[in-house]
């Protein structure tokens, strides 16, 4: 059932969105460059049927990659769809720019005294496939995370923030990671469906406990972002 309390969200013309919008920018570019190394953890050797489960596999993009989604959740909530939707625009405009910057730089001729022109081929080569996976698996991971948030604040109003903080993260976090996967696996070279399974979930289940693992810091974010900024109801 709908809430009867009007739902309000802050104004984008602040500083403290610009500054969340440079961080989501930042955290994209950086994500698709370090993805390009495959990561793997040996932890013992599992597996059902013909499909190997263990060691972990995941990538560099990892590491920093879930901070996205939090980043979403706070602009989400406090500055609402809109807001969010921008953001998601021009980080990926950030991160074609990269990209299209790292190829020109690659198909330069190289000076006599460069000898590494194999090594930054090798690193940054894959970029453009992995910006290719990305964008589209955050795209649709991203806006579904927006929208799910959104529509259970216009449902509950301000109360129950942590279920659709969680709810709409495993929603964009699932689509987002097949989606990137499916394109990006072959890319750091996963070359089996038993390998892709791996990575495919490791990275859902890796996320959504990133997610779980820092919600405190990211509502107490959001509490204070709805204390201090100026809002307006939807």
């Amino acid at each position: 059932m709908a809430s009867d309390q009007p739902v309000h969200f802050a104004s984008r013309g602040s500083t403290r969105f610009d500054i969340l919008l440079a961080l989501f920018c930042v955290v994209l570019v950086v994500s698709n460059i370090v993805a390009t190394k495959g990561l793997e953890f040996d932890i013992g050797n599992f597996s059902v049927g013909s499909y190997q489960i263990l060691p972990i596999v995941s990538d560099g993009g990892a590491i920093l990659f879930p901070l996205a989604y939090i980043l979403g959740d706070v602009i989400s909530e406090v500055y609402g769809f809109r807001a969010a939707r921008r953001a998601i625009i021009t980080g990926f405009s950030m991160a074609l720019i990269a990209f299209l910057t790292f190829w020109i730089v690659q198909e330069l001729p190289a000076a006599g005294f460069y000898e590494n022109q194999a090594a930054y081929e090798a690193v940054v080569g894959p970029v453009g496939r992995i910006i290719l996976g990305s964008v589209l698996g955050y795209a649709a991971g991203q806006f579904l995370n927006s929208y799910v948030l959104v529509k259970m604040k216009e449902r509950a109003s301000e109360g129950r923030l942590f279920a659709r903080l969680i709810t709409s993260t495993g929603v964009g976090e699932l689509a987002d990671t097949f989606i990137f996967c499916a394109i990006a696996a072959p890319a750091i070279g996963i070359d089996s469906m038993g390998v892709f399974w791996n990575y495919f979930i490791v990275g859902v289940i890796y996320k959504v406990a990133v997610e779980l693992l820092v919600m405190p810091i990211t509502i107490q974010v959001i509490k204070w972002l709805k204390k201090t900024e100026p809002t307006y109801f939807a």
